[in-house]
């Protein structure tokens, strides 16, 4: 009787040794499959930190830009308000 349940034990081993490399490949595999993803998103993440940088650079360019339009602005309105003052 205890051969009996010797062979059933390694069976039963074996069945668990064949189930645990199963689950085993089926982590790995799903592991593979987040660092896919992972790798996927970082690229994600370079490219619009690239454009992000490209497009900071042209928002600073058009504040330069506004700035100098502000000034000269000011500048005519200034001089419009002093006439304006001068000929009261």
């Amino acid at each position: 009787m205890s051969s009996r349940g010797s062979g059933a034990n390694a069976a039963s081993r074996q069945s668990m040794t064949a189930s645990g490399g199963a689950v085993k490949a089926r982590q790995l595999a799903h592991l593979h499959s987040q660092l896919t993803q992972l790798s996927h998103n970082l690229a994600t993440t370079e490219n619009l930190m690239r454009m992000t940088a490209v497009q900071a650079e042209a928002m600073r360019g058009l504040g330069s830009w506004h700035a100098g339009l502000f000034m000269a602005a000011s500048k005519v309105l200034g001089e419009e308000s002093v006439q304006n003052q001068q000929g009261n």
